[in-house]
């Protein structure tokens, strides 16, 4: 397993450092898309940057081309700026990739084979670990529970996470080992699945997750180290270059440090912290400044509102249609998210809100428009997912700086779902782009990884069309709330960029931002929205180097 590491490390610093040392370089003949500030396409074919990594000119087909210690030829290719998600889970995106993954179980049955066939495969864990089932997907109309896991896995704990990162599914050993019992209540914004006894089925939800996921035994750093690398391969090979790291833990930044001491950090993360404890830890008394030349700094912090749809967490202002004994779980209060975004405002550390369900959306709305009037200033408040919003709050995305951090794969995995859960005459306000756009909202687009698939080219594909992959629905899901693909491929970028406070420094592949770019084999302002989707990405540079 140690060489196995080492292999794998040394595999990611060969990644970041590939390509000739910083000097003034020209890539010639390209058929260049970028956006300008009032978001217009800009088109170019050549692009020059120094050896700061950063982009000293953009050249029309007719300018003198300067000399450069370095020229290359793009052979006719489009060069885009690197794309942004918006949203991702890093860490959990590396360890995702690197244990048993259930995201492409279509039954139960399915899902348990894979569980039977991992345990066996790795007999020395001991715990079985993985991620991204889902219920709804295998036509289960119910939770998977605790004996359908012992069935395949009755010799060590088992601890499985479902796709939306908002509930975990645990064999009978696993809630043993965390002393759970008919005993245990549900904490605070969390709910335990249990039988008509009350004796539990296997399920936590939300808060409840941390009652076994405490017991589960931390990574070594080098286990975390190993799963970054593979975070920074997967999103590289989809041509993202930058991320807004959602609920950054102390491990995780101590990871991203070390990779950028090392020289293995090749994307560039704005971080979110996971509480203000961390917050407070690395950052201080405001947020850090911009580390290894614009790849890491602490922003903010990321706060949870509800849960997810899916396992009907999300906070609704009605009951859920198809359960009409609950409305979500509110995990914090309206008192507590005010004192936390307070306390984070006061050191001019940015919020990013998780609200899903129509009535979390109202609330923080709420906070932010009270709020406003004692932080001024350039608050730039995010909301992330804002999946549900009802049409009487839409109005309040355009005011006092919000960003709406959307995901548009969610619209087009969760579009059964959200018909089930909400019922056809509460979905007006469901996955609302235009219309954040329409108010003057700003947009951010990203994936939620490993939630979705860390593909922007599948969600410009979604944004553009209200689609699935299979071009289903025919015609969108509610196609008035679709953008244009300007307005997509700035999600990835230019807004995304703006939306973490680093507008000036990359996202737009202008005189003095980051040479972060893209070589690909189509130009998604002239594709559609299939052949977006089929992407090929040839060559990837940030700062001047390629990395792959």
């Amino acid at each position: 397993m140690r060489i196995a590491i080492k292999a794998a490390l040394a595999a990611a610093s060969a990644l970041a450092l590939a390509a000739p040392a910083h000097a003034d370089t020209l890539v010639d003949n390209v058929d260049g898309v970028t956006l300008g500030k009032d978001g217009k396409v800009l088109r170019f074919t050549g692009l020059v940057f120094d050896d700061e990594g950063k982009v000293t000119a953009v050249l029309a087909r007719g300018d003198k081309r300067p000399r450069t210690d370095y020229q290359l030829d793009g052979e006719g290719k489009v060069l885009l700026p690197g794309m942004i998600d918006a949203h991702v889970h890093v860490m959990d995106l590396g360890f995702g990739a690197l244990t048993l993954d259930l995201s492409d179980t279509t039954s139960l049955e399915n899902a348990l084979a894979k569980v039977k066939a991992f345990a066996e495969a790795n007999p020395g864990r001991p715990w079985i670990i993985g991620r991204g089932w889902n219920q709804e997907k295998w036509g289960l109309g119910r939770f998977p529970t605790a004996a359908e896991l012992d069935r395949v896995v009755s010799d060590r704990p088992v601890w499985l996470e479902r796709a939306d990162n908002h509930a975990n599914w645990a064999n009978s050993r696993a809630m043993a080992a965390a002393g759970i019992s008919a005993k245990t209540p549900d904490p605070a914004g969390g709910r335990i699945t249990r039988d008509a006894s009350g004796n539990p089925e296997g399920v936590f939800i939300d808060n409840a997750v941390p009652l076994v996921g405490k017991v589960v035994p931390a990574p070594r750093p080098q286990d975390r180290d190993l799963a970054f690398a593979k975070a920074q391969e997967v999103l590289l090979a989809k041509g993202v270059t930058a991320v807004a790291d959602m609920g950054t833990k102390l491990a995780d930044w101590a990871t991203f440090r070390r990779a950028g001491d090392e020289g293995r950090l090749a994307i560039r993360i704005m971080s979110y912290a996971d509480s203000i404890d961390t917050l407070e830890l690395v950052a201080g008394a405001a947020p850090t400044g911009w580390l290894y030349d614009d790849r890491l700094r602490m922003g903010g912090i990321k706060l949870f509102l509800d849960g997810a749809l899916g396992s009907r967490g999300a906070n609704l202002k009605q009951p859920y249609a198809d359960d009409h004994g609950t409305r979500g779980l509110p995990l914090l209060s309206p008192s507590q998210l005010r004192n936390l975004m307070s306390r984070a405002a006061m050191s001019n550390f940015q919020t990013a809100v998780h609200a899903i369900g129509d009535a979390a959306n109202a609330e923080v709305l709420s906070a932010i428009e009270e709020l406003s009037d004692t932080y001024t200033g350039d608050r730039r408040w995010r909301i992330e997912h804002a999946q549900i919003v009802d049409p009487v709050d839409t109005a309040r995305l355009g005011k006092h700086g919000v960003i709406a951090s959307m995901q548009p794969l969610h619209q087009t995995s969760d579009r059964l779902m959200a018909e089930a859960r909400l019922g056809p005459d509460r979905l007006a306000g469901a996955y609302p782009w235009r219309s954040v756009i329409k108010v003057g909202g700003r947009l951010a687009f990203g994936s939620d990884a490993p939630v979705e698939p860390a593909d922007p080219w599948a969600g410009m594909a979604a944004a553009i069309s209200r689609t699935d992959a299979k071009g289903e629905p025919f015609g969108g899901w509610f196609p008035q709330e679709t953008v244009s693909r300007e307005q997509a491929l700035a999600g990835f970028t230019s807004y995304a960029a703006f939306a973490g406070f680093a507008e000036g420094r990359f996202g737009r592949l202008v005189p003095g931002e980051r040479a972060d770019f893209l070589l690909v084999d189509r130009d998604p302002l002239l594709a559609s929205p299939e052949a977006i989707r089929e992407t090929k990405i040839i060559e990837v540079w940030v700062g001047g180097v390629r990395v792959r």
